[in-house]
């Protein structure tokens, strides 16, 4: 078997960084890894392919723009951007802890000292947001990484907008997100941006906490929010799960009026983020978003700023507040709209082991990449050792599949793509890729496209199937979420 990665290319992209794996897709295109051959640093690269996806370009011109002027140790850093052949390139920070969702046990959640560390942090990155009169947006766990200090960096700003200018704040009326973490009003009527946001934080919390959302739409067409709405729900699931504390601070926060719901101050001094247990202190508002070397080193070697832009955008680029007009706003253009992306994870899995087999191909051994590649595989729970080979694992992963009622194809012969539906009746589609490492087949099961917590679910059940279970290899690679490495 050719392992993954092997069948992709790694070649030099610019001067002494090369293009390596494919960290993820999404509906415009894809994210690749860049790594650094003589320090074996890593960032993520986002491509968008305007030929095929032209309707992209505004988005991509609004990402890049709001992304340029942040600075925070909880929103993910953004090094530049470059255009060649109709492609776009975003240089991100590379998170190498991956995303928040694959911290959250399916139906079970996490520990509430753990949730309440994050979510502080989560608090601190939407303060800063919007203190630059930011709306995210999006908030959902897949947008949410971790870096290698097991630190939140919140990401993909694809649906964020400028909603307060020179102190002048205007009404958004775009009806966009992902339902189940979107704010009620957001479909019914112009909203305010910050209410939404925070709602949204909300709704990850009870994901955190409980491991299941409390509903598929905040709809009245939707049993569950209704319940939730009129204060019948609490003695079902997910509300049962949760102490007293958490239940009280979840009850101020998921308030369907808007102008009762919590704000982000009163959250942060609500007793359930102030208790004992929560080891994050305040956040500093700025840091030095172009202090790391290898940020450095790749913004000489591809002057990202000054590339292929026109004026009008470079000087965009040159204000502390982009020139936004509101009257003009993407919002009334109607660019996106609700799920219009269908749920495409397009932000960055956790795979070190993926930096670890570029180096290898490459054949060179960067001074911080382990001869071992155990010791570089960081936490998430869709991944095991198996003791087949790779055609009998293959059709023992086809045959569970097809038990399961789902559709499949290989690809490459070492990635098989799995459709279903989630439990909200939407495509769900992720992968199966089988790696060679160290003399053992390694399967790593990623999401492309749907709901985080429904492929847990389905990962678990395929890991659980007769076929499979036989044949994993008792391998601690899913080690304690406080650590980065074994």
């Amino acid at each position: 078997m050719t392992s993954q990665g092997s069948s992709e290319v790694t070649r030099e992209f610019v001067e002494n960084w090369n293009l390596c794996q494919t960290l993820g897709e999404g509906a415009y295109g894809e994210v690749k890894l860049l790594i650094n051959k003589n320090t074996s640093e890593a960032i993520a690269m986002k491509m968008v392919d305007l030929e095929r996806h032209p309707d992209a370009m505004a988005s991509v011109k609004k990402e890049v723009c709001i992304q340029k002027i942040l600075s925070h140790k909880h929103i993910l850093k953004f090094y530049g951007k470059r255009s060649q052949n109709n492609i776009e390139y975003i240089f991100l920070e590379y998170a190498a802890g991956g995303e928040l969702f694959d911290r959250i046990e399916p139906d079970v959640g996490m520990e509430i000292t753990q949730a309440q560390r994050y979510f502080n942090q989560i608090l601190a990155g939407v303060e800063y947001l919007h203190k630059r009169g930011i709306a995210h947006r999006d908030l959902k766990p897949e947008n949410i990484l971790i870096d290698d200090h097991n630190n939140i960096k919140i990401c993909d700003f694809g649906m964020a907008t400028v909603y307060r200018l020179k102190g002048r704040e205007r009404l958004l009326d775009k009806k966009c997100g992902t339902m189940p973490y979107v704010a009620p009003e957001v479909l019914v009527k112009p909203y305010h941006a910050e209410p939404a946001d925070l709602w949204a934080c909300g709704i990850i919390l009870v994901t955190m906490l409980g491991g299941e959302l409390p509903w598929d739409s905040p709809t009245n067409g939707d049993r569950q929010y209704l319940l939730w709405k009129e204060n019948q729900a609490t003695t079902l699931t997910p509300w049962t799960k949760f102490d007293a504390l958490s239940l009280s601070f979840l009850k101020k926060i998921l308030v369907p009026n808007p102008e009762k719901r919590l704000t982000l101050e009163k959250m942060k001094q609500h007793k359930w983020c102030q208790n004992q247990g929560s080891t994050t202190g305040r956040s500093r508002d700025v840091c030095d978003g172009l202090a790391s070397p290898a940020a450095k080193r790749l913004k000489s070697n591809l002057d990202f700023y000054n590339t292929n832009l026109d004026d009008s955008h470079a000087r965009m680029f040159s204000h502390s507040q982009p020139p936004l007009s509101f009257s003009k706003d993407e919002d009334n253009a109607d660019l996106l709209t609700v799920e219009a992306r269908n749920d495409y994870c397009f932000s960055q899995p956790a795979m070190l082991d993926d930096l670890l087999l570029c180096s290898q191909l490459n054949g060179t051994q960067g001074s911080n990449v382990s001869t071992n590649p155990f010791q570089r595989l960081v936490k998430r729970m869709t991944r095991f050792f198996v003791s087949t080979k790779c055609d009998e694992t293959i059709k023992r992963l086809t045959s569970v599949v097809d038990r399961l009622g789902w559709t499949w194809k290989i690809n490459d012969n070492s990635t098989v793509t799995i459709s279903t539906v989630d439990r909200r009746k939407i495509q769900l589609i992720f992968k199966a890729i089988l790696l060679e490492m160290d003399g053992k087949l390694l399967v790593d099961f990623r999401l492309s496209k749907g709901c985080g917590l429904d492929f847990k679910r389905n990962f678990i059940k395929i890991k659980g199937s007769k076929e499979i279970s036989e044949a994993i290899l008792d391998i601690p690679i899913n080690f304690s979420l406080a650590t980065a490495v074994v």
